[in-house]
């Protein structure tokens, strides 16, 4: 029976491949969720890909992936530095979470490196470009595999 997987996108990820393409790329949101889900099928993942700009939209579907006892793969993006909200309804789940950035957050500006949702998650990816959502689908089919246990 496939593992149920929401990988959640927060604000601005819509613009990726036009938006400072110097530092997020040219590869555009629509072409990871088509790249996610032939891993998704590799890897017998019933996958939920969404995008918001809204914060409580996110949490709303954090919500829904507690109840269909899902994993989650979430870039929330700008929200990742400020919302406790977000934090608070990631830190509810049961299942492993996995926090992905296209970006290396630390090499950046200031603001960029106090992540309070990274605080929530069992791993955490990031300067990868988009390539961190395939990674962070493999680790957790990995870590899921072997029944959850932490690695090392």
């Amino acid at each position: 029976m496939p593992e149920r997987l929401f990988i959640l996108n927060g604000p601005n990820l819509n613009m990726l491949g036009r938006r400072e393409p110097h530092l997020y790329g040219r590869t555009t949101l629509a072409d990871i969720e088509s790249r996610c889900r032939a891993v998704a099928e590799e890897l017998d993942f019933d996958l939920f890909f969404t995008q918001s700009n809204a914060e409580g939209q996110l949490i709303d579907w954090v919500h829904q992936a507690y109840e269909e006892a899902a994993a989650v793969i979430v870039n929330p993006a700008g929200l990742s530095t400020r919302s406790v909200a977000l934090y608070d309804a990631l830190r509810m789940l049961d299942r492993p979470i996995v926090e992905v950035h296209l970006t290396n957050v630390f090499g950046r500006e200031p603001l960029y490196r106090n992540l309070l949702t990274a605080a929530a998650a069992w791993g955490f990816l990031a300067g990868f470009g988009a390539e961190v959502y395939e990674m962070g689908m493999r680790g957790l089919a990995g870590h899921l595999s072997r029944g959850g246990q932490p690695c090392g």
